[in-house]
């Protein structure tokens, strides 16, 4: 960690390249800047923040409105965030806490909080006012969780369509009925004893593209088809890593996002712009932090090297201090827990002592060498324990490489929670 004293140069820097996040003209600045990628990312600094959320929701609404984008694609599992999609294109006579049900798996107050609920009002109502249903704003989840929902939902569906790849489906989902819906007896089965589902999934995802790739129709059978069978072939792979350690599972898990909203803007066309919502973690090139001696890639770095920077818009969060949602360990209750202030010498810490206030950095080749020395950046997880966060919860970050803009938020609050029953699976 960069001594405080060693910061002058870096607070004098933020002080002159900063510009307040007061009123409207700070987000527009923003909007103009990434309004030109067929990317945007935006980030969070923990999985439990409202401003982070509604923030974001905030630039989403005005990329969609202003700027031509397509959808939201989030960290959350395909079939629950499907259920949005269906709500918000009208597909469905459901309201919005009902289309949040789904998200019971936890943690659940990721997506089934009040801040999810009031943007994806906003998207029905905005979608009500086009007819052109091309042109209807999406929301999709992108993560890699939801094996056995995901098999769940190819069979429901090719079952109404009385369709050959059916038997596929269900030979696939036969192979995973032994491990009871329980990641961890699969992963342990397939990857000690060489009792996994590999080819099932792979037979069936190649059967479903070859027949349903190129399909099109008013409610999306055809992406939801493509996607759940994504999640299962990559999820399965993921499991078998997980076991094993390294880099591996954290690799395929955001190879797999990047596949998924390539497949959701592939759907929407060849001028399809897609808004992302991750953690920092995975939005913010993984080559400008020490994932990058870890061996690990993420979300920001692939779309980079796949795409070229100028179709990538990344968009860092951090705080100073306030409250969050989170869990002392994986699977607890969730708590309301205070953020302490920021660690003495970090990237918030120097923001804070830049002056009081919200603010906003736009990095350009103009004064990204100001901001690309190594300083710890705050990442809070689904499980947080304040008091020692000093020992894992700074990520050395070279932040102007890592991200394109960055939103400082001084004192934030805690997410507020839909109260669902919770399960583990």
């Amino acid at each position: 960690m960069i001594k405080i004293e060693e910061n002058k140069d870096l607070i004098s820097n933020i002080q002159n390249e900063a510009f307040s996040f007061s009123d409207s003209s700070g987000l527009d600045r923003i909007i103009q800047a990434a309004g030109k990628a067929k990317f945007v990312l935006l980030g969070e600094a923990s999985h439990g923040t409202s401003e982070f959320y509604t923030v974001r929701a905030e630039i989403s609404k005005r990329l969609i409105e202003q700027k031509g984008f397509n959808c939201i694609a989030v960290e959350g599992d395909w079939p629950s965030c499907f259920t949005i999609n269906r709500y918000v294109k009208g597909y469905v006579p459901l309201d919005p806490l009902e289309t949040l049900k789904n998200f019971n798996r936890w943690p659940t107050w990721m997506w089934a909080n009040e801040e999810i609920k009031d943007l994806i009002t906003w998207l029905y109502n905005h979608n009500q006012l086009i007819d052109e249903h091309s042109r209807k704003a999406g929301f999709y989840g992108i993560d890699i969780y939801s094996l056995w929902e995901s098999m769940d939902g190819i069979i429901n569906l090719l079952e109404t369509k009385e369709a050959a790849e059916l038997e596929a489906a269900k030979k696939a989902f036969a192979c995973f009925e032994p491990f009871h819906r329980t990641p961890e007896n699969y992963a342990v089965s397939a990857a000690l004893y060489g009792e996994g589902c590999e080819k099932e999934v792979a037979d069936l995802l190649l059967k479903i593209k070859n027949k349903w790739e190129h399909t099109r129709n008013c409610e999306e059978e055809s992406l939801n088809l493509m996607l759940n069978s994504l999640v299962a072939v990559n999820a399965e792979n993921y499991y078998r890593a997980m076991v094993k350690g390294g880099p591996d599972d954290w690799n395929i898990r955001d190879h797999h996002m990047v596949s998924a909203i390539e497949a959701v803007s592939k759907y929407y066309g060849e001028n399809a712009k897609v808004i992302v919502w991750e953690h920092n973690t995975h939005i913010g090139d993984a080559r400008a932090t020490d994932m990058k001696e870890e061996g690990l890639v993420n979300v920001g770095q692939i779309l980079r090297e796949k795409y070229g920077e100028d179709q990538i818009f990344a968009l860092g969060f951090g705080t100073h201090s306030g409250t969050v949602i989170a869990s002392e360990q994986w699977g607890d209750e969730m708590q309301v827990m205070e953020v302490p202030p920021a660690q003495a010498g970090s990237w918030e810490d120097a923001l804070q002592k830049a002056g009081p206030g919200d603010k906003i950095l736009l990095f350009t080749d103009d004064n990204r060498e100001l901001f690309n020395e190594s300083i710890g950046q705050r990442a809070i997880g689904v499980v947080y324990n304040p008091e020692y966060e000093q020992y894992g919860n700074y990520v050395p970050t070279k932040v102007s490489l890592r991200y394109d803009g960055f939103i400082y938020i001084e004192k934030t609050r805690a997410l507020k929670p839909i109260n669902i029953p919770v399960t583990l699976s």
